[in-house]
């Protein structure tokens, strides 16, 4: 049983909030943690994947949710109207740990009369297995950039081998495909895509051409870790630039992809306004894109382009998924500007205080890597606290004040 960082975090969260929802990909982990809340609450889970369940909540929502609390409810965006009669339990009782649901589509995605409770609910997302939970280590990366940098420069060389990483990238995280072969993750995420689009899509929203859907989350993949060309992405799958925009907010609403929006546009008039578009999982893409380890091992230009693009979509998931953890973060984004200067992540706390993250899939870093850090912290002076070029290399070292070049297993692996 590989143990979740986020699980004190829900617990802790449980006691305080008077409506707890956990939101995220499905088969991610949402149901193992709302069981074992309800394990050690004695009280049991409303499972609205059941499709009984489902009909007779739906018939009688106010009964389900009556009584003391904790009243756990898996999948609740099956039964939205479910909401409404939480709100007119709130009413009455709002006291802390009264209800916590779990859902596998964005809640702000839902219909209007659906987000009744906004404002009443703390919303938790539950990412795939970072790949600290994975090794059993406390990840802290981000929350050393914030605190303590230096500390993570080490004359230890790192022992990740480029091969090695290129495994971490395309099994990825998600609890079912982890621990696969490679024939068998291919299945399941075949299964999975296929489950997520027919279904869940189907039921959240009627949509006319179906038929491209698969064909254009393909082609999202292909952009993962770039700047979103919506016009180019819709032409290539036969769809106006309009209805890809709607039918890619809708792979977004289900978890498999999602936008890095774009970073500072006030810090720079020229700085672009885009976002930058993610699969939600490095493994997911490379099943999508049909990269195989093999196929990124290649030394020919076109396999060390697909591979940089995954790495990025890699570590950004991985750094995401800290900042998840970490209280008084207000935003993530990307940075630049239209004349090229870039910053792969940024990370902004409620202070102000920010941190950049670049990543380079090579195992050296050149004087011109450095450049939109350098830029970045000469913009923001002394908000800039830290910036940092994870790479694939084994050294870590300080080339210049406040930026520093790290292994990118830092993300996981506790510093000696």
């Amino acid at each position: 049983m590989i143990s979740r960082r986020i699980a004190a975090d829900v617990a802790s969260l449980a006691r305080e909030e008077p409506v707890l929802a956990l939101q995220g990909p499905r088969t991610v982990g949402k149901t193992t943690l709302l069981r074992a809340i309800a394990a050690s609450e004695g009280v049991p889970v409303i499972d609205l994947d059941d499709l009984a369940t489902r009909e007779a909540v739906a018939s009688d929502p106010s009964l389900f949710v009556a009584g003391p609390g904790p009243v756990c409810i898996d999948e609740y965006q099956h039964v939205p109207e479910v909401l409404d009669a939480i709100k007119a339990e709130l009413n009455r009782d709002s006291s802390p740990g009264r209800y916590i649901i779990t859902g596998s589509t964005r809640h702000d995605a839902l219909p209007r009369f659906a987000q009744a409770l906004t404002g009443r609910l703390h919303l938790v997302t539950v990412l795939p297995f970072s790949q600290g939970e994975l090794e059993g280590t406390r990840e802290h990366l981000v929350e050393s950039l914030f605190k303590s940098p230096v500390g993570l420069v080490t004359p230890h060389p790192s022992q990740t081998t480029r091969e090695e990483y290129i495994e971490r990238v395309t099994v990825g995280g998600f609890p079912m495909a982890v621990g696969r072969s490679t024939a068998a993750r291919n299945r399941w995420f075949d299964s999975y895509t296929t489950l997520s689009l027919e279904r869940d899509v189907a039921e959240f929203s009627r949509i006319r051409q179906r038929h491209a859907l698969p064909r254009l989350l393909r082609r999202l993949a292909g952009q993962t870790a770039q700047m979103l060309n919506m016009a180019a992405a819709g032409e290539s799958v036969g769809l106006k630039a309009d209805t890809a925009e709607n039918y890619t907010k809708l792979l977004e609403a289900i978890f498999l992809v999602h936008r890095l929006p774009a970073w500072g546009k006030s810090l720079r008039a020229r700085a672009v306004a885009n976002p930058k578009l993610h699969v939600v999982d490095s493994g997911l893409a490379a099943w999508l894109l049909r990269l195989s380890p093999g196929k990124l091992a290649r030394r020919n230009p076109t396999s060390l382009q697909e591979f940089g693009h995954l790495f990025e979509t890699f570590v950004v998931s991985e750094v995401l998924k800290q900042v998840s953890w970490l209280d008084g973060i207000s935003g993530c984004g990307h940075w630049r500007t239209h004349d090229g200067a870039e910053v792969d992540l940024v990370v902004e706390r409620d202070d102000g205080a920010i941190v950049g993250i670049e990543v380079k899939a090579g195992s050296r870093v050149m004087e011109e890597d450095l450049a939109g850090l350098r830029i970045l912290r000469s913009e923001l002076g002394d908000a800039f606290v830290a910036g940092a070029v994870l790479y694939t290399g084994q050294l870590a070292y300080t080339p210049d004040d406040r930026i520093h070049v790290l292994p990118a297993d830092r993300l996981w692996t506790p510093v000696a």
